[in-house]
C-alpha cells in the first residue's frame, strides 16, 4: 500500500520503504520507524491517525484496517526485523520515463548527413539543416547580398552598424576569403566582448544596485569588465565557468579569478532595518541554485525547493544537496583589500569585497581612519554628560536650556524617562546634541576627515566561511522548518561528482563543465544559436527538462555540443562556425510558398528577420549620429533620475 509513493520508482518526501536501510533512515522529516517503539514511530502515527487526508496515510484510497495497523505496530515493537527476501509488490507501479529524456543522455557526435544540394554545404551545420529541408521538399534561400551580410555580421558580432566606408570596402573586396577576413576582424574587435558580454550579464542578473526597497548602489563593475575581457581574449568556456563559480577556491587564485566570482554576488541584498538576516541569506542561496540550474543545466531546479520536482527526476533532497555548495558563502564578513604585489590584509567588518588600491592609498586611508576612530572616542566621552541630561525630566532643566528646545521635545521631557519610547529617547538625545556647539564642532571635524579619505575601487566577491554551515532540507521550502541534514551533491540523474566526500564549489564548477555532463554544452550552444536565428534549436532556452519544448534539429544540437567540447570550449570558434555556414548567410526575404510548409521558419528555409535589441537601437543611433563613445569599462554611469 505504501510503495506507489514510497517505493522503487517514487519517493515522496524522500521516504523509501521497500529497502531496509532507506526505510530505517527515513525521509526529509527524519525517521519514521523507531525499532522497539511504535509510539515513537511516525509511520504508525500517520496510518492510525484520525486527522484529515493531508496527514493520514495513505492519503488516497481506503485506510488501513485495524488488523493491518496492529500488524505494523507489533512488528515495530518487536524490533522491526527485516526479511532478506525482496518485497512483494501487490499492485502495478508504472516505471518512470523521466530518466530516458533526451537531455539527460550523454552527448554523442552524430554522423553528418549526405544531402542532394552538396554545393550548398559550407560546413556540417548546413548538411543537418538541408537534410531537414529536403525531407520536406523545401529548397534553401539564396545568399544575401554583400551589403546585407556586413550589416548582419556587424550587428550580430558587435552590436554596432558598419560605417559606410566599411560597407564599400567589403562590397568591393574580390578576394575569395573576404568574408572570412571580415569575420576575423569583427571577432577581434573589443566591442565583441561588450555585445556578447551583455547577454551573459543578463544571465548573471548583473545590477549596479542592491534591489529591494532601499535599492542602494553597489560596486561590482569590475566583474562586468572581467566578463568583457574574458570574452575578448576567448577564455575557454570551461575555465570561464570555473572562475565564476569558484575562482576564489582555485590554487594560488589570481585577483582577476577572484573578481570573476562576482557572478554569484549579483543576488539581491536587503539591508533594511528589522529584517531577519538569515531569511534573506537563504533567499540569496536559493537564487544561486536556481541561476546555476537555469544558466548551465537548463533545468528548473527551483521547482524542487518545496517538494520533489513534479516533472523532472530531481528530488527536494537533491535540491538542498545542491544548495549546500552555496551555503558556506560569507555574506557579511570582513572585507579584504588587495594592495601592490598582491598582499592581502584585513580591513573593517563589512560584506566580502576585494579592494584594489596602491600601497600609498591604503596607508593613507588607514591613517585617516585611525584619526577618525580617535575623534569618535573623544566625541563619545564628550557626549556622555550631555546625553545624561537627556534622561532628566523637564523640571530639572534651567530656563535657558528649556528655551532652546522645541515644544515637541519639551512634551517628551514631561514623560517619565522609563516610559519614553525608543524613538522619543532618540529625539531628545538628538535635540541635546544639536544644542551643544562642542558637539557639532567635533562632528564637523570627523566629517572633514571622512571627506578626504581615499576612495579605493572595490568589487563584491565570494569567499567561503572558515567553518562551514550545516545544510538541511527545508520542509515546505520554509527556512525555519529544518528537516534532515544534507551534504553537497548533484542530482542522481546526471553523472556523479568525481569526489564523493567533502565536495565544495570548485568540485561543482568542474563538474558543470565536465565533458560527461550532457547539459552544459547543449544548453550553451543552443543559447548561442538562439541569438543568430531568433530562437534556439530548443525554443525554451532555460528548460531542457521533460516539459521543455522539443528540438527542431536533434542531431545538429548534439553535433554542435560535441564540436564545442572538441574545439576546447572556444566560444569564438563556435561563433565563427555558425556565421560561416550558408544557413546563416541566407537571404531573410519572406517566402510566401513557405507559409504553409514552415510558417514559423523552424526549418530555416531562409534567415530570420530579427528586431534589434534595445541597447543596439540606442548604440546604432549614437553611432550614425557621430555621438558613440567607444570607451569600454570603468565605473558604471548612473543617469539623472527624478525624485
Amino acid at each position: 500500500r505504501c510503495y506507489p509513493c514510497h517505493g522503487p520508482s517514487k519517493q515522496t518526501n524522500g521516504l523509501r520503504l521497500d529497502e531496509k536501510e532507506a526505510a530505517r533512515q527515513g525521509g526529509y522529516s527524519g525517521r519514521v520507524i523507531v525499532p522497539g517503539s511504535s509510539t515513537q514511530s511516525k509511520l504508525v502515527q500517520r496510518v492510525a491517525s484520525s486527522r484529515d487526508d493531508s496527514f493520514r496515510m495513505p492519503p488516497i484510497g481506503p485506510r488501513l484496517t485495524a488488523k493491518q495497523i496492529a500488524t505494523l505496530t507489533n512488528w515495530i515493537d518487536q524490533g522491526a526485523k527485516w526479511s532478506e527476501d525482496p518485497p512483494v509488490v501487490t499492485q502495478e507501479i508504472a516505471p518512470s520515463k523521466q530518466e530516458q529524456h533526451w537531455s539527460f543522455q550523454p552527448v554523442r557526435r552524430p554522423a553528418v548527413p549526405r544531402v542532394r544540394r552538396q554545393a550548398r554545404v559550407r560546413n556540417p551545420i548546413d548538411a543537418f539543416v538541408l537534410a531537414k529541408l529536403e525531407s520536406k521538399g523545401i529548397s534553401p534561400a539564396p545568399e544575401a547580398d554583400r551589403a546585407t551580410l556586413i550589416r548582419r555580421l556587424s550587428l550580430d558580432l558587435l552590436g554596432l552598424p558598419p560605417t559606410p566606408a566599411e560597407v564599400d570596402a567589403f562590397v568591393s573586396d574580390t578576394r575569395p576569403d573576404a568574408y572570412e577576413r571580415l569575420v576575423d576582424r569583427l571577432l577581434g574587435s573589443p566591442h565583441y566582448g561588450e555585445r556578447w558580454g551583455r547577454h551573459w550579464l543578463d544571465l548573471a542578473r548583473y545590477a549596479d544596485s542592491n534591489g529591494y526597497n532601499h535599492d542602494g548602489p553597489r560596486e561590482i563593475w569590475m566583474y562586468r569588465d572581467w566578463v568583457i575581457d574574458a570574452l575578448n581574449r576567448d577564455l575557454a568556456f570551461d575555465q570561464f565557468v570555473i572562475e565564476q563559480i569558484a575562482g576564489d577556491l582555485l590554487p594560488s587564485a589570481t585577483k582577476q579569478q577572484i573578481v570573476a566570482t562576482g557572478f554569484h554576488r549579483n543576488t539581491l541584498i536587503n539591508l533594511e532595518g528589522g529584517i531577519d538576516f538569515d531569511q534573506y541569506r537563504v533567499e540569496a542561496v536559493v537564487d544561486r541554485v536556481e541561476t546555476t540550474g537555469a544558466v548551465f543545466l537548463g533545468l528548473t531546479l527551483g521547482c524542487a525547493r518545496c517538494h520533489d520536482h513534479k516533472y523532472d527526476p530531481i528530488s527536494q533532497k537533491e535540491f538542498y544537496r545542491f544548495y549546500a555548495f552555496f551555503n558556506n558563502i560569507d555574506e557579511l564578513g570582513a572585507e579584504y583589500q588587495l594592495g601592490v604585489g598582491g598582499k592581502v590584509g584585513r580591513a573593517r567588518a563589512h560584506e566580502p569585497i576585494l579592494e584594489f588600491g596602491t600601497a600609498e592609498q591604503l596607508a593613507r586611508r588607514e591613517a585617516i581612519r585611525a584619526q577618525i576612530a580617535l575623534l569618535e572616542k573623544e566625541l563619545e566621552e564628550y557626549e556622555r554628560p550631555i546625553l545624561a541630561k537627556a534622561t532628566e525630566c523637564c523640571e530639572t532643566l534651567t530656563h535657558e536650556e528649556r528655551s532652546k528646545l522645541e515644544p515637541k521635545i519639551l512634551e517628551i521631557l514631561e514623560i517619565p524617562p522609563k516610559e519614553r519610547s525608543h524613538f522619543q529617547k532618540e529625539a531628545v538625545e538628538d535635540a541635546f546634541k544639536e544644542m551643544d556647539p562642542g558637539y557639532t564642532e567635533r562632528q564637523a571635524g570627523i566629517k572633514a576627515l571622512q571627506d578626504i579619505e581615499p576612495k579605493v575601487p572595490s568589487t563584491l566577491v565570494m569567499r567561503e566561511l572558515p567553518k562551514p554551515r550545516q545544510a538541511y532540507v527545508h520542509l515546505g521550502g520554509d527556512f525555519l522548518r529544518k528537516g534532515i541534514d544534507v551534504k553537497p551533491g548533484v542530482p542522481a540523474i546526471l553523472p556523479p561528482l568525481p569526489k564523493s566526500e567533502g565536495a565544495n564549489r570548485l568540485d561543482l564548477a568542474r563538474w558543470l563543465v565536465d565533458a560527461k555532463n550532457p547539459l552544459t554544452p547543449r544548453v550553451t550552444v543552443n543559447r548561442i544559436w538562439q541569438r543568430y536565428f531568433g530562437r534556439g534549436l530548443v525554443e525554451i532556452e532555460n528548460d531542457f527538462g521533460t516539459q521543455g519544448s522539443p528540438r527542431s534539429h536533434p542531431d545538429l544540437l548534439d553535433w554542435l555540443a560535441a564540436e564545442f567540447i572538441d574545439q576546447g570550449w572556444s566560444l569564438k570558434a563556435m561563433h565563427r562556425l555558425i556565421v560561416d555556414a550558408a544557413t546563416y548567410r541566407q537571404s531573410s526575404t519572406y517566402r510566401p510558398e513557405l507559409a504553409k510548409l514552415d510558417p514559423t521558419n523552424r526549418l530555416l528555409g531562409r534567415q530570420a528577420r530579427l528586431r534589434l535589441e534595445a541597447e543596439i537601437v540606442r548604440d546604432t543611433a549614437m553611432a550614425v549620429g557621430g555621438l558613440f563613445a567607444a570607451k569600454i569599462g570603468g565605473p558604471s554611469v548612473f543617469p539623472p533620475q527624478p525624485e
